[in-house]
């Protein structure tokens, strides 16, 4: 019991620590909580995210608020189609010492943080997204045969526009699946935008202060990974993730007729853990069905493909996902 009583006690004073994370961030990120939750939902799950959104929308201004609010030493890369793979790694250069002697050292690049923003990710080559893909993956790089770790922690938070498809190169779905959430970044309602023009276009800009410190920030990774899950909860979310399968027999006709592939067992191990975010989010000590529910899209869109004659009848993925998930909670929630 004295455990129980503890790991309650730790919960909840990390639910009000991400509280103050919150208000911190939106000092500089003024509305659109929906978006700044799935941010912190990505940090204190340990993984990656990639926002989606048109120009001018605060991608940018989101991420390095989070870097300053959650005390990460944060990098910013900006991708180009001439970026190469040493320009994100580092290389080695020789250097020639007074005596003449020559050696080579190795020069960091900007890879080596604990928050790395990857500025329009889909315009850089194919060679340079997979020099990304062991560092997502395994939090180390390899380079001229030494294994050299990166941040702890670290995490990618990359941005797409998605307009501005010309001279882009898609993500492959092996890198896209690396991302624990797919996070779309609405336009601003009125009231929201107002309230920026006024606290953007002054003489100062507001500031954000930090609230978390990298190790804090682990042991929130850590605690987030105790906390209870029921047993219905899991069963809900292998429902979810095997119905969204098109050859899956558990798979709904809305599913088999309209997707081409769908989720694998990272996406199951993705909803896990962010339905433990979303109830420590809002101040829950468990998650519910309510959580699956709300991180479907997220965790599963970026993870399925609609198929031509779908995409052709106008279709969307988020419909989609939305109806499979009701009818899967639904009818869990029920038994």
């Amino acid at each position: 019991m004295a455990n129980d009583a503890d790991l309650v006690a730790q919960i909840e004073t990390l639910g009000a620590k991400l509280g103050e994370a919150r208000t911190s961030i939106s000092a500089r990120f003024i509305g659109q909580q929906k978006v700044v939750d799935l941010t912190l939902t990505a940090l204190i799950c340990g993984g990656h995210a990639v926002l989606i959104g048109l120009p001018g929308l605060g991608k940018t201004r989101l991420v390095d608020t989070l870097s300053t609010v959650m005390g990460l030493n944060g990098n910013r890369i900006q991708f180009t189609p001439d970026l190469m793979p040493a320009d994100i790694l580092g290389s080695e250069v020789l250097e020639t010492a007074d005596g003449g002697a020559r050696s080579f050292r190795f020069i960091e690049g900007p890879i080596f943080c604990q928050l790395l923003m990857a500025d329009e990710i889909n315009r850089a080559s194919p060679r340079t997204q997979s020099a990304l893909l062991q560092a997502m993956q395994e939090k180390e790089v390899t380079i001229a045969g030494e294994h050299r770790p990166l941040g702890v922690p670290f995490h990618v938070l990359a941005t797409q526009n998605p307009i501005e498809q010309e001279g882009t190169y898609p993500l492959p779905e092996a890198q896209l699946d690396r991302f624990l959430v797919q996070i779309d970044v609405p336009y601003p309602d009125r009231e929201t935008e107002k309230d920026i023009l006024i606290a953007t276009t002054g003489v100062e800009d507001a500031k954000s202060t930090a609230v978390f410190t990298a190790q804090e920030l682990l042991d929130a990774q850590t605690l987030l990974r105790r906390m209870p899950v029921g047993d219905n909860i899991v069963e809900m979310i292998l429902d979810l993730v095997r119905a969204c399968r098109p050859d899956d027999p558990s798979a709904p006709d809305t599913i088999k007729q309209n997707v081409s592939w769908g989720p694998g067992p990272r996406a199951a191990q993705a909803l896990m853990l962010t339905v433990r975010a979303a109830a420590l989010l809002d101040g829950r000590l468990a998650p519910s069905a309510e959580d699956i529910r709300a991180m479907a899209v997220p965790v599963l869109e970026h993870r399925m493909a609609l198929s031509f004659a779908a995409r052709a009848r106008g279709e969307s993925i988020h419909a989609i996902i939305n109806s499979v998930a009701d009818q899967i909670t639904t009818v869990s929630a029920a038994a």
